[in-house]
C-alpha cells in the first residue's frame, strides 16, 4: 500500500496550490479520505474530509478557500487551496481509511505561504 502526496511548495499569500494524493494497493472506491496538516509546535488537525460517496466537510478556517475532491478511476484525492494565508503553512498529510479495515497515511508535503 502506498499513498503518494505531492503538490506542496512555496507560495505568496493569496496564491493557490493543488495537493494530490495518489493511492495504490488499496480499494480506493470504498475509502473515506482526508487531508490533515501539522504546523510547527502544533497538533495535527483535520483540514478537509471526503467520504466514499464524495460528501465533504471542512475545518472552519479553510471553508470557502479549500476544496477536497476525488476520482476513484484515478485512485487520486486532491486538495485545491485558494487564497492561501501564512497561517496555512504546515506539513500536509493525506489519509485514506475504511473503519475497522484499514487506515493509511501518506508522507507529508510541505506548504509554505509567505506574507
Amino acid at each position: 500500500v502506498q499513498l503518494q502526496a505531492s503538490g506542496g511548495g512555496l507560495v505568496q499569500a493569496g496564491g493557490s496550490l493543488r495537493l494530490s494524493c495518489e493511492a495504490s494497493g488499496i480499494i480506493f472506491s470504498i475509502s473515506d479520505g482526508g487531508w490533515y496538516r501539522q504546523a510547527p509546535g502544533k497538533k495535527r488537525e483535520l483540514v478537509a474530509h471526503i467520504t466514499s460517496n464524495s460528501t465533504t466537510n471542512y475545518a472552519e478556517s479553510v471553508k470557502g478557500r479549500f476544496t477536497i475532491s476525488r476520482d476513484s478511476a484515478k485512485n487520486t484525492m486532491w486538495l485545491q487551496m485558494h487564497n492561501l494565508k501564512p497561517e496555512d503553512t504546515a506539513l500536509y498529510y493525506c489519509n485514506l481509511y475504511r473503519p475497522r479495515r484499514f487506515n493509511y497515511w501518506g508522507r507529508g508535503t510541505l506548504v509554505t505561504v509567505s506574507s
